[in-house]
């Protein structure tokens, strides 16, 4: 399906002519086909599609992670080549260093700095999530929310240009989850950073983003994009909410109704 790029500007993520394949028991595998993908600067948008459909891959890209691919991809004009401070990532684990206490993981990368930035940036960001108490805590002393917090104010802390989310709730029982959208929700609002998040959760894209991206599954393809024109904060049980939770859950169940394609 051809999708209409935005115009890029300063700060904006393009991706052009994006393809990816890969080796696989002496075939050619293609994960991600041809993505053509402009995301304006302090934009949240939400990737939604099935498993195996190459959106985390797509994440990898844009942090420098995975660099053979065909196409090209640039921030702010520059192209990514390799991982960068322009570029945060929180994963579905909060892969916090055990033997660090809170603080101390948060500081972790903040290389190059003087002291006192240091402690600032630290201060700074354990408010921003709610954590300024539990700065001599260590990992194993916090809820999986407060460690994803955590992650995310270690991620922050190097004020990137792209915050990259890869399903950083899937581990979170529901009413943490709900918690945890919520307090992501306010960070953005707060900081406007550009979010890129890749969920399974169909819900939390909508209550999340102001675009949804629908990909199809492999090769990954950008099947549909959505925009969420709804008020913040969001109702779930809205209408609207309601209508475009279909629509998006209408694009699934077409693409299974399709030869050779999987079903969600």
């Amino acid at each position: 399906m051809t999708t209409a790029m935005h115009p890029p500007s300063a700060g904006s993520l393009v991706i052009s002519g994006l393809t990816k394949t890969y080796q696989h028991d002496g075939r050619t595998v293609t994960a991600l086909a041809d993505i053509e993908l402009s995301i304006r600067k302090g934009q949240f948008l939400s990737i939604v599609g099935t498993s195996g459909c190459g959106k985390s891959t797509l994440l990898r890209i844009v942090a420098g992670l995975e660099t053979s691919y065909q196409g090209s991809v640039t921030l702010s004009a520059t192209p990514i080549t390799k991982p960068g401070l322009d570029r945060g990532m929180v994963f579905q684990e909060h892969r916090l260093l055990p033997w660090l206490t809170v603080e101390e993981n948060i500081a972790f990368g903040l290389n190059g700095l003087s002291p006192d930035e240091v402690r600032r940036r630290i201060s700074e960001h354990l408010a921003l999530v709610g954590l300024t108490s539990f700065a001599k805590t260590y990992p194993s002393q916090l809820s999986g929310g407060m460690s994803q917090r955590v992650a995310i104010a270690r991620a922050l802390a190097n004020q990137p240009e792209v915050l990259l989310l890869d399903e950083p709730f899937g581990a979170l029982d529901a009413m943490t989850k709900i918690q945890m959208q919520q307090e992501v929700l306010r960070i953005w609002q707060a900081e406007r950073t550009t979010m890129i998040l890749v969920t399974h959760d169909i819900d939390e894209a909508i209550y999340l983003g102001d675009e949804v991206i629908v990909m199809s599954s492999r090769p990954g393809t950008i099947r549909r994009r959505l925009p969420v024109d709804l008020p913040r904060p969001r109702d779930r049980n809205s209408a609207p909410f309601v209508s475009l939770r279909k629509e998006i859950f209408k694009e699934f169940f077409a693409e299974a109704d399709a030869p050779e394609s999987y079903a969600i």
